[in-house]
């Protein structure tokens, strides 16, 4: 019995060591998200930072071309933030899993304990009904 509480507690130290690095992982692509949407953000405001003001004709014309730019860069940074949160959801689904895997271990290994208690309670039992007394005569 032995060798199976060391294989679960073997199995145990992976499983924890798997929902650190899911974990990691998550809080990686949450910043991820985090870095994108500012990034877009900040994009957004260039864009109408540079809105066409009057003025001469080459003035209006470069306004105009830096803002299409600007505009194709804040679709471009809005289809990464897209797949940051994709990811952050993974990231998530696999951290909700590695978690499940762990409870589901943590939960094998206090049912052996419990098993071993219920075991040496009857191994008790069976010394304690070796003798037979008899009541008072």
């Amino acid at each position: 019995m032995a060798a199976d509480a060391r294989t679960l507690a073997r199995i145990h130290r992976v499983r924890t060591l798997q929902l650190t690095l899911a974990r990691a992982e998550e809080s990686r692509a949450r910043d991820a998200v985090a870095t994108e949407t500012a990034m877009s953000a900040r994009i957004a405001q260039l864009a109408e930072a540079v809105a066409p003001v009057s003025g001469g004709a080459v003035t209006l014309g470069a306004a105009a071309h830096y803002r299409e730019r600007l505009n194709s860069s804040a679709l471009a940074a809005a289809a990464r933030v897209r797949a940051a949160e994709a990811d952050a959801g993974r990231a998530a689904q696999g951290a909700r899993g590695a978690r499940q895997d762990q409870s589901a271990v943590e939960k094998l290994i206090e049912r052996a304990g419990r098993d071993t208690v219920r075991r040496e309670m009857r191994e008790l039992e069976q010394v304690g009904l070796g003798r037979k007394r008899h009541g008072p005569c």
